[in-house]
C-alpha cells in the first residue's frame, strides 16, 4: 500500500495522483486483446470493437444480435431471446432481504418526485411546466466475475417511480438473483443479451428489441463506450468508470473499518481505486496493515489485492481542510468521513457522488438497503454529474399562454430583440397579432 506525506512532496504531487483516468482511457488487458483478435481477426482497441458491433446491429438488427452473442458470450439466441423471471426461485433470506432494500430504494425516491406548475402574470396570461415521464427505459445489468441484482433494484424503481410505462432489461447472464430483482422491481421484459451489441439493439430497436428513450446501468468498457456511441439517438444515463472510494479520516478514526471500506471497493475490479486522506500518519500505517491483514481472507483477493496495488493510496494531510480540499478535487464517487465530527465537514464538500457520514455508515450500506441511488458519477464526473435519481426518467416541457393585451405589452420588445438578431419573420409572426383582429382568429 502506497501512503503519501502532502508536506513532504507538495500539494501538486498529490493532485496528480489523485487524477483518475477517463473511462475511456482504460487498456485492454492482454487476455481481452487476445479475445478480441480471436473474435474479429485482428487487434482492434476497444472503441474500434464497439463500433463495428453497434454499426452492425443498426444495419442487421436481430441477425447481428444472434451472432455476435454467440461469438462474444456463447448463448444461443436462435430460439427465444427473452428471459422468464417468474420461474426463478432464490433462498428465501436473501428475497426478504431484496424486498426490504425495494421498499427503502422506493420510499427514498418518491421524495424525489417534482412537480407540474403553472403561474398566472399579467391579464390572465399564464407560464409553467409540465413534467413529463419517459414512455420506454432500458436497463443494462452487467453479467460477469458477479451478479448484481441491487444494480437492477437502483435503476428500475426510480424509473417506476418517476412513471415510465415499460421498463426492459438487457443482461448476458440469467441469474437468479437478477431475474428475481428485476421482477420485485416491475421489470416487463427481460433480454439475455449483453455488451455494445445489447446496448445497440436499446437504442435503434430491432424486431424482437423494442427501441428505448433512455438507456442506464453500469457495465465493462465496451459497454461505456457503446452508451457513448448511441447517445443522440437515445439519452444515457452517464458514463462510468471503475468503482473509487474515497475516505477522509481523523486519528479518531477506526484503522479497521476504514481498510474494510477500502476492500469494499477494491473486489469489485482491478480498476478499483481506493483512497485514504488522513491527519494522522500514525492511522496511515495502521489502515495499510489492516489492508494486508483483511486481504488474507478474501474470496476475490486475487481481484482486490491487484487494485490496490494498482489504485490504493493512502494520503496524509496537514489537515483537514487540506484533506476536503483533495477530496473535492478527486470528486469520488463514494466519499466516507469517518472523523469525530463529519457534520462539520459536509458544508465544505462540494463534489462526491454519495457522501457517508460517520463510523457506522459504510459505503455497502448505500450499495443495497439505505434508500439513495448507488448508481453514481465515477472518474472525477461528480464535478458535474449527479447520482441517478427520478428526475433521470423525466422531462419538462415548458408552458406558455398569453392572452392578446399581454402579447401586446410586449410586442414591442419582442419585436426590437428579433431585428437585433436579423430574423425578420419573428419580428412579423409578433406584428402581424398587433393589427386589427383578423376575422375568426382566435
Amino acid at each position: 500500500m502506497k501512503i503519501i506525506n502532502s508536506k513532504k512532496i507538495g500539494r501538486l504531487e498529490v493532485e496528480r495522483l489523485l487524477t483518475k483516468k477517463s473511462f475511456d482511457e482504460v487498456e485492454l488487458s492482454p487476455k481481452i486483446r487476445a479475445a478480441n483478435k480471436k473474435i474479429f481477426g485482428e487487434d482492434l482497441g476497444a472503441i474500434e470493437v464497439v463500433r463495428r458491433i453497434v454499426n452492425d446491429v443498426r444495419s442487421r438488427g436481430d441477425d447481428a444480435l444472434i451472432d455476435w452473442t454467440k461469438k462474444i458470450d456463447g448463448v444461443d439466441l436462435t430460439e427465444n431471446f427473452t428471459v422468464d423471471a417468474d420461474e426463478v426461485q432464490i433462498d428465501s433470506q436473501v428475497l426478504a432481504s431484496l424486498k426490504v432494500a425495494a421498499e427503502n430504494i422506493r420510499r427514498y425516491h418518491a421524495e424525489q418526485l417534482p412537480k407540474s406548475w403553472i403561474t398566472y402574470r399579467g391579464e390572465n396570461s399564464l407560464l409553467g411546466q409540465s413534467i413529463i415521464p419517459l414512455e420506454r427505459v432500458g436497463v443494462y445489468v452487467p453479467g460477469g466475475t458477479a451478479a448484481y441484482p441491487s444494480s437492477v433494484l437502483m435503476n428500475v424503481i426510480p424509473a417506476k417511480v418517476a412513471g415510465v410505462k415499460e421498463i426492459i432489461m438487457c443482461t448476458p447472464k440469467a441469474n437468479p438473483a437478477v431475474l428475481t430483482a428485476a421482477k420485485i422491481a416491475g421489470v416487463n421484459k427481460i433480454f439475455q443479451i449483453g455488451g455494445a451489441q445489447a446496448i445497440a439493439a436499446m437504442a435503434f430497436g430491432t424486431k424482437k428489441i423494442p427501441r428505448v428513450n433512455k438507456i442506464v446501468g453500469p457495465g465493462n468498457i465496451f459497454v461505456t463506450l457503446a452508451k457513448k456511441e448511441v447517445y443522440g439517438h437515445c439519452d444515457i444515463d452517464m458514463l462510468a468508470g471503475p468503482s473509487e472510494i474515497l475516505i477522509i479520516a481523523d486519528e479518531f478514526a477506526n484503522p479497521v473499518y476504514a481498510a474494510a471500506d477500502m476492500l469494499s471497493q477494491a473486489e469489485h475490479d482491478p480498476l478499483a481505486c481506493s483512497i485514504v486522506i488522513t491527519t494522522s500518519a500514525d492511522l496511515a500505517d495502521k489502515i495499510a496493515a489492516q489492508v494486508d491483514e483483511q486481504l488474507k481472507n478474501l474470496p476475490r483477493r486475487e481481484i482486490a489485492e491487484s487494485s490496490i496495488e494498482r489504485n490504493g493510496l493512502i494520503v496524509v494531510a496537514e489537515n483537514l481542510d487540506e484533506a476536503v480540499d483533495f477530496a473535492n478535487f478527486s470528486a469520488p464517487e463514494h466519499l466516507e468521513l469517518l472523523t469525530r465530527a463529519p457534520f462539520e465537514l459536509l458544508p465544505k464538500i462540494r463534489n462526491a457522488g454519495a457522501i457517508f457520514l460517520g463510523a457506522y455508515s459504510p459505503e455497502p450500506l448505500g450499495d443495497y438497503l439505505a434508500g439513495p441511488n448507488h448508481v453514481l458519477p465515477t472518474g472525477g464526473t461528480a464535478k458535474f454529474y449527479s447520482v441517478l435519481n427520478v428526475e433521470t426518467f423525466l422531462k419538462r416541457t415548458s408552458l406558455i399562454s398569453y392572452t392578446r393585451q399581454d402579447l401586446l405589452n410586449a410586442a414591442d420588445d419582442v419585436i426590437r430583440l428579433a431585428k437585433a438578431e436579423g430574423l425578420q419573420a419573428h419580428a412579423a409572426a409578433i406584428r402581424q397579432r398587433t393589427l386589427t383582429t383578423v376575422s375568426g382568429a382566435m
